[in-house]
């Protein structure tokens, strides 16, 4: 097997940053849950308020790939790193998901999101040089804020739209389960100064991608 160079893998890092702020994704996705489920009848502005919803999960996931691979760029472990880039080829899915439905419901992705890619590349590239446990623990608590944000988001969604429903509630379970992953390697619980800096950059980030 080919051992890749510090070099490859920051070209394929901007390969990926490429890609993901493009929504390019040259993997085989999962198809989306939601299928097999009837589109249901909304106003417009429940469309509008579902689509705005979605498209701050979308760049959610945005972060979460720029997170794990600024983590894989500096993790010291290799089975660390394996780790991080398994997290975000199946984050992939969830882009894919989040992607499709905001088009379904007649609007876009966030422009916002090379540049919050860029700063969650660059909280992930910190946490790893700062050691494998505290990056394993910055996974852990992303996940567990994103899984806090889907709950929220299902309440607020228009009863009736039950295909981005059972989309939330599928990326609920899969970010719950990587949660449990970085727990069981060894992350460590990280001081609640960084857990609410990381909540205050969630909330402002929820705040400008609803709209724009």
């Amino acid at each position: 097997m080919r051992q890749f160079s510090f070099f490859d893998r920051l070209c394929l890092v901007a390969d990926s940053a490429l890609k993901t702020t493009r929504g390019i994704y040259d993997t085989k996705t999962r198809p989306t849950p939601a299928q097999d489920i009837d589109e249901s009848k909304m106003s417009d502005q429940e469309k509008r308020h579902a689509a705005s919803l979605m498209r701050i999960n979308h760049t959610g996931e945005v972060c979460a790939q720029a997170l794990y691979q600024g983590q894989a760029l500096t993790a010291k472990l290799p089975n660390v790193r394996d780790k991080m880039e398994q997290a975000a080829q199946e984050e992939v899915d969830h882009l894919a998901w989040c992607s499709e439905r905001i088009h379904e419901l007649g609007s876009r992705e966030s422009l916002l999101n090379p540049l919050w890619y860029a700063s969650s590349f660059t909280i992930g590239a910190l946490a790893g040089i700062a050691g494998d446990k505290w990056s394993l623990g910055f996974v852990a608590e992303t996940e567990h804020q994103v899984c806090r944000h889907l709950d929220d988001h299902l309440q607020k969604l228009p009863i009736q739209d039950s295909k981005s429903r059972v989309i939330l509630q599928q990326m609920r379970e899969e970010e719950l389960k990587h949660a449990t992953v970085a727990i069981e390697h060894g992350g460590a619980e990280l001081p609640k100064p960084i857990k609410g800096a990381m909540s205050l950059m969630s909330k402002v980030m929820t705040s400008s991608v609803y709209y724009v």
